[in-house]
This record gives C-alpha cells, sequence and structure tokens, in this order.
C-alpha cells in the first residue's frame, strides 16, 4: 500500500486501514495520544504514511 501512497496525505479512514485498526480506534488515539503525528486541516485529519511507520517504530503507539 505505501508504494501508491507514496508520502502524499492520507485521510483518518486510510490512515486506520494502514494500521489495521478501525477509524473510531484512530480518532480516540488523536485525543489521548500527543505524540500521534497528525494533522488537522480544516475538519480533517491527515496522515502521512512515513510518520506514521517512525511513530508505530518507536514504540510510542504501544504507550497508553
Amino acid at each position: 500500500m505505501k508504494d501508491k501512497l507514496d508520502d502524499g496525505y492520507i485521510s483518518l479512514e486510510d490512515a486506520a486501514t494502514y494500521l489495521n485498526i478501525k477509524p473510531g480506534t484512530l480518532r480516540k488515539w488523536i485525543k489521548k495520544k500527543p505524540d500521534l503525528p497528525a494533522h488537522q486541516i480544516g475538519k480533517l485529519w491527515k496522515f502521512k504514511c512515513s510518520e506514521l511507520d517512525e511513530w508505530v517504530n518507536s514504540g510510542k503507539s504501544a504507550i497508553e
């Protein structure tokens, strides 16, 4: 999936699919995890796969 996306911004729904979680879970993480690499553009949340990969690999995604 990453080859198709390059490193442009993806939607919340696509980011949830990329992380293999539900969109509702990602919305909760946006509120609870201030280090989550999410960018609010207007009312929409956008993500970059490279930033999500870095965040997951750092282990920060596992911290409650």
